[in-house]
């Protein structure tokens, strides 16, 4: 969603005439600063307001640990009295005291993340926690009137909630922060534009330890002017800023467009869980921002069945960054896991730093890449560093037996035939050894009665088991193998194309062993390590008991202290290995799913193989070069659950100017595809500029371009290039400061900037066969403005305008 702090003024509220175009979202969160010098905005006036609240928190928290301390101590003392009353009033205040001193410490950190502004309500009846009950507003909450430009609406804020993860109460008992599963607190996520109830803004708050990183705003009531006690106009930071401009912008137009997209988005927000919701929508309708609102709104309506976790999958780690803004971790059980698809796989040590070519690509993401890992995971039973043992030696019963080469050949074909994991069958293959063993040791007509010769055999098995040549044959014949292993084999060509006989041709195999070979993970190679984990099974490990302290044995307090207080894990530090362990979950949301590849998608499935799903993205903005097959595997992640689709038609990102251009090139990637419609314009056409030839042509116009466009705009600046470009792109705008952002034409998917200039559309459409829907994304970054460098590749006309772009 967009992160604006004003709008474009041919739409701004006549409340705000000085409102200047200007955003400081994009990329990730915190990576728009201040420029020196310049006046606050809006929004950093607005993470003060919220910077001094919970500085108010922090305080009132560090009295109420100087409380629980004091108790303790206090305790302490009463058991010098000695009698048995004393000792026992002792350790019931220790145990309370101990309880809430542990809860305080481990909620300090990013304590903070909601608050709701609301009207007054139908009665004046307070809860427990200090906040008002009634959830409609009280008659005459709003009023109307008339002015020169028609009606108006106006309402004054009677109460402002902060939303955190434990209630805060201050001296006088007044609520300054409500936990975020009291009543108080349902608001925040059942508020919708439809049913807004109360609510007139809902504020995420992006906070770090104690400091506030930033805010972005929702409006339930566009076209309210609301004013808070102190009289000043409700300020509003984010896409809740061009709502408000847009539902108080003169004539019914404006009002039928906010009315439309409230109705869009509503709808998908509450649509029954029971199923799969899939969610359409082009640049700029704002999708990402409704699944995680569905995701807050399906877990706050029906927690015991979400306790099970919601994951939101997102294509790339910035639009991670922005999503955790958004939507925090809620809960003490993790229940919301936000993972970039380079990060699902759980491996240690695995992450996602490099990027394979589109060719590599659509080799390491298409489906049969499956057949490929299934015949590397049988294959690498011959990779032991010392080498495959071709002849098995063990004295038993005072006899020695040999198995050769031929004989291990056929008990090794004879284990893989079943379907379990490879490392789940060495109990399988240990056993068939043993019966070989047994066949050769020609003990097993000794004896007629039964008992005798199944006694006979397990001393058989006992002896040969124990022998160190058996073990060490055992390790070196069945090892135990690892997903990074097997795919490390892969990267000999040799080894590869043994693997993918009659699956890959020669030059694939060539280029996706060089892939390999390099130090480091592609995002495609997380989905290979994932799938091998599945093929390979992990071993059952013997269970390990839990070192207890001595105090725990002798008392019996560890059933009643709270996680974390024997063991020294937070709460907080719990919810997070809790997300990081949970392997299922009840609820999964793929943001951004056009992209997602039939082996992301296999990855994805087994993480929901019990869940409801939320499906979000566009298919004109499909990176994948072979949309029907990532389909096949999506259908097979999903089942047959039954599918509810909506789509969404509004694009209030782009200006109209943007926009039209932007659809020249989605009718060459797309025929036929509508374009949503864009709701303002500003009068900014898209600028045109030609670098000179050579390479540091280009890299002095793309710095002078985008140092135009800081001086221009408040907020953030992403220069988006062809991949292979991002990081010289990022070398030639060194110096410019943290507003201004280069990326790779693939990180740009589901991220806005407040201008964006696009490097070489030729290059970018040239990068693959889905090159000119990744130059559709490109050009829709960009909420005010937008420039196009051309080189000689991109045939730029008298104006400077590329041939992709022109009529």
């Amino acid at each position: 969603m967009a992160a604006q702090e004003a709008v474009d003024p041919s739409v701004a509220s006549p409340a705000e005439p000085d409102a200047a175009p200007a955003r400081s979202h994009g990329g990730p969160p915190g990576a728009a600063e201040p420029r020196a010098g310049a006046p606050d905005s809006v929004r950093e006036a607005e993470i003060a307001v919220e910077q001094r609240h919970l500085d108010r928190v922090y305080r009132r928290l560090g009295e109420k640990i100087d409380e629980a301390e004091f108790l303790m101590r206090d305790a302490a003392a009463r058991g010098q009295v000695g009698t048995p009353g004393a000792l026992a009033e002792r350790d019931a205040q220790v145990f309370r005291a101990g309880v809430h001193l542990n809860r305080l410490n481990s909620e300090f950190e990013d304590f903070l993340f909601g608050r709701v502004d609301l009207l007054p309500g139908k009665d004046g009846k307070k809860g427990p926690d200090g906040a008002y009950t009634a959830l409609e507003p009280a008659d005459g909450a709003v009023r109307t009137e008339e002015g020169p430009s028609g009606a108006r609406s106006y309402a004054d804020i009677a109460e402002t909630l902060h939303i955190g993860r434990m209630g805060v109460l201050d001296a006088d008992y007044t609520p300054l922060v409500i936990d975020w599963r009291a009543p108080a607190a349902a608001p925040f996520y059942r508020a919708t534009p439809v049913d807004p109830g109360r609510v007139v803004r809902r504020r995420v708050i992006r906070s770090k330890g104690r400091r506030v990183l930033g805010v972005e705003d929702d409006l339930m009531r566009p076209e309210l002017t609301a004013y808070d006690p102190t009289g000043r106009e409700l300020p509003v930071v984010g896409d809740g800023a061009l709502m408000a401009a847009l539902g108080r912008a003169r004539g019914h137009t404006m009002h039928d467009i906010v009315a439309s997209i409230q109705a869009e988005q509503d709808q998908v927000i509450r649509a029954p869980a029971a199923s799969v919701t899939q969610v359409e929508g082009g640049p700029g309708t704002g999708k990402t921002a409704v699944a995680l609102h569905r995701a807050a709104y399906l877990l706050y309506q029906d927690r015991r069945r979400y306790a099970g976790g919601i994951l939101v999958v997102s294509p790339t780690p910035l639009l991670v960054a922005y999503t955790e803004g958004v939507l925090p971790s809620l809960g003490e059980e993790g229940q919301v896991a936000i993972r970039a698809v380079g990060s699902l796989h759980d491996g240690a040590g695995v992450e996602a730093t490099l990027y394979d070519t589109p060719a590599v690509a659509r080799v390491k993401g298409s489906s049969r890449m499956l057949k490929v890992l299934r015949k590397a995971a049988r294959g690498a039973l011959d990779l032991h560093p010392d080498g495959t043992p071709t002849r098995l030696r063990v004295v038993a019963f005072g006899r020695r037996l040999e198995l050769e080469a031929a004989e291990l050949a056929g008990i090794r074909r004879t284990a893989l035939g079943g379907t379990a994991p490879v490392n789940l069958l060495r109990p399988r293959a240990r056993r068939l050894l043993l019966d070989a063993l047994w066949a050769k040791s020609g003990s097993a007509g000794r004896h007629d009665d039964p008992e005798l010769a199944a006694e006979l055999r397990s001393s058989f098995d006992e002896d040969v088991s124990a022998e160190d040549s058996f073990l060490a044959f055992l390790d070196a014949w069945w090892p135990e193998l690892t997903p990074r292993g097997v795919l490390a084999a892969m990267a000999d060509e040799k080894r590869l194309s043994r693997f993918s006989r009659r699956v890959l041709n020669q030059g694939e195999v060539r280029r996706t062993a060089r892939s390999l070979a390099r130090d480091g993970h592609s995002v495609h190679d997380v989905a290979l390590l994932d799938e091998l984990q599945a093929i390979l099974g992990t071993p059952a490990r013997p269970a390990r008991s839990r070192d207890l302290d001595p105090l725990d044995q002798l008392s019996g307090l560890e059933e009643l202290m709270p996680t974390g207080w024997s063991n020294g894990e937070s709460r907080r530090e719990r919810a997070e290995r809790l997300a990081r362990e949970r392997t299922e979950y009840a609820h999964v949301i793929v943001d951004e799913a056009q992209d997602v590849t039939p082996m992301q998608w296999r990855m994805i499935g087994r993480r929901g193989r019990h869940a409801t799903w939320t499906i979000v993205g566009d298919p004109a903005q499909s990176s994948w070069s072979d949309p029907d097959e990532a389909a096949e595997a999506r259908d097979e992640a999903l089942g047959s659950r039954p599918r509810r689709r909506f789509t969404l038609t509004v694009n209030y990102r782009n200006p109209a100017e943007i926009a039209e251009l932007a659809a020249k090139v989605l009718a060459l990637a797309m025929p036929g595809t509508p374009a949503p419609s864009a709701v303002r314009a500003t009068g900014v056409r898209p600028r045109f500029a030609v670098a000179a030839a050579g390479g540091r042509g280009l890299a002095a116009t793309v710095r002078e371009e985008a140092a135009r466009l800081l001086g221009e705009v408040d907020g953030t600046v992403g220069v988006v290039a062809a991949m292979h470009r991002r990081q010289d792109v990022a070398r030639w705008l060194a110096g410019l400061g943290d507003r201004v952002v280069a990326l790779g034409s693939l990180e740009a998917k589901g991220l806005e900037y407040d201008a964006t200039v696009v490097v070489s559309p030729a290059e970018i459409a040239d990068e693959g066969p889905a090159g000119l829907r990744v130059l559709y994304v490109a050009l829709t970054r960009a909420t005010q403005q937008l420039t196009v460098v051309a080189t000689e590749r991109d045939e730029p006309d008298e104006d400077g305008v590329p041939d992709l772009l022109r009529d």
